[in-house]
């Protein structure tokens, strides 16, 4: 199926948390469409990349079902993408989650497990977002603010420009990125509230 105009295309690839996600981007307004096939992206407005799990499996999931090219051609044709916790890891260059493995590459940087001896791991639970710079992604939003939380391994941004809000969980880390029109938020917005509500609706409001 090919999607409509202004029609957000999410990617499942089965890996990601499909239905919680649609229901937070349909609550915000915007026409939503799950696409399990390649041929699913042609026409779409703006990409949703979710993901759960670990790194390598979701990747490997991800080309497998064939989506790796056509998504990166959409990026570099402008359409915006957002990764979503998983999601977000799998836009930078690698992962060190059991074994080394290639991310999409479209931001500079690495994921890598927290370290030992700090807080427990998995990170679970509400957490605050710090922002680092203005962006209309972040509209609304206030630094200090909650997100929810769940995630072992974090982004290590290799571009500091890239990064739109931290968080400290024993180490300060990007838990929101962008650059140009590519977004990802480590949280998950579809479970963060009116705080993720808002982000979801910012990105749908975008104009890249």
């Amino acid at each position: 199926m090919t999607t409509n105009a202004g029609t957000i295309a999410i990617i499942d690839y089965g890996a990601g948390n499909l239905r919680s996600v649609r229901n937070a981007l349909t609550h915000v307004g915007a026409d939503v469409l799950t696409v399990d096939t390649p041929e699913g992206l042609h026409g779409a407005a703006k990409i949703v990349l979710p993901g759960v799990g670990a790194f390598g499996a979701g990747i490997n999931a991800l080309r497998a079902a064939g989506f790796e090219e056509p998504l990166l051609a959409a990026v570099r044709a402008g359409v915006p993408i957002f990764g979503i916790c998983l999601g977000m890891q799998y836009l930078f260059e690698s992962s060190d989650e059991m074994g080394d493995h290639r991310g999409l590459g479209l931001l500079p940087g690495r994921v890598t497990r927290f370290p030992s001896g700090g807080p427990k791991v998995p990170h679970i639970g509400w957490n605050q977002l710090h922002i680092r710079c203005e962006h209309p992604l972040l509209a609304g939003v206030t630094s200090g603010q909650y997100a929810y939380f769940v995630h072992s391994y974090y982004v290590e941004a290799g571009d500091a420009a890239d990064v739109l809000a931290t968080t400290d969980y024993g180490i300060d880390y990007a838990s929101i990125v962008a650059r140009d029109n590519i977004f990802g938020i480590q949280p998950h917005p579809e479970k963060s509230q009116s705080v993720g509500l808002r982000i979801l609706q910012n990105f749908v409001e975008l104009r890249v």
